[in-house]
């Protein structure tokens, strides 16, 4: 009983064993840096549709907004909350420290006060530690996935992704938007635009 017990256990294992290593949901996948994604599981309903932001940025809201326009483009409904859900993860990682600080971070100030006084900090650049050099690098991520408002059924992913500096990812992020919704009801695979 107990040989049938392990082979059974052994079993499951082996076959859950791939399904790990695919990763978790959706981080980790995607189409390489320059490329968009569009997996149009059916044609995006024309039900009204909530966008709904998993990050608050200033330039999260101005692509929502866009993402907002071109729906309503195609005849949605568009507000949010109600209908069907939108869900947009709109990432933005300056490897290059676009700041204006060339890649270092600035020491804080010192407080000598009280009992418990706060140390200087050291300036430290921003980057791998495995490498003396900086990316110059920044990323643009923008992430679409349209969900049934009963039941929570994807309907249709957009994933695309650009290396663009800071001073461009406003634009970039608009072009990857209209890219996107150019053709939006179709599977593909192709440049993102930007």
């Amino acid at each position: 009983m107990r040989i049938v017990a392990t082979l059974a256990a052994l079993s499951t294992l082996a076959l859950a064993a791939p399904a790990m290593a695919q990763g978790y949901g959706a981080i980790g996948a995607g189409p390489k840096l320059g490329e968009m994604q569009i997996h149009a599981y059916q044609k995006i309903p024309k039900a009204k549709i909530a966008v709904q932001l998993t990050s608050d940025t200033h330039l999260a809201r101005e692509l929502r907004r866009q993402v907002m326009i071109r729906l309503s483009q195609r005849g949605n409904q568009v507000g949010f909350s109600g209908g069907n859900v939108m869900r947009m993860d709109v990432s933005y990682f300056d490897f290059g420290g676009g700041g204006g600080n060339d890649g270092w971070i600035e020491p804080g100030p010192t407080v000598e006060t009280g009992a418990n006084p706060r140390l200087a900090l050291p300036s430290n650049p921003i980057g791998r530690r495995d490498s003396g050099a900086l990316s110059s690098s920044s990323t643009l991520r923008i992430s679409l996935t349209l969900y049934e408002a009963s039941g929570g059924k994807v309907l249709w992913n957009a994933t695309a992704s650009c290396s663009v500096p800071s001073s461009a990812a406003m634009q970039a992020g608009l072009s990857i938007v209209n890219n996107i919704f150019d053709n939006a009801d179709s599977n593909r695979v192709g440049d993102a635009g930007c």
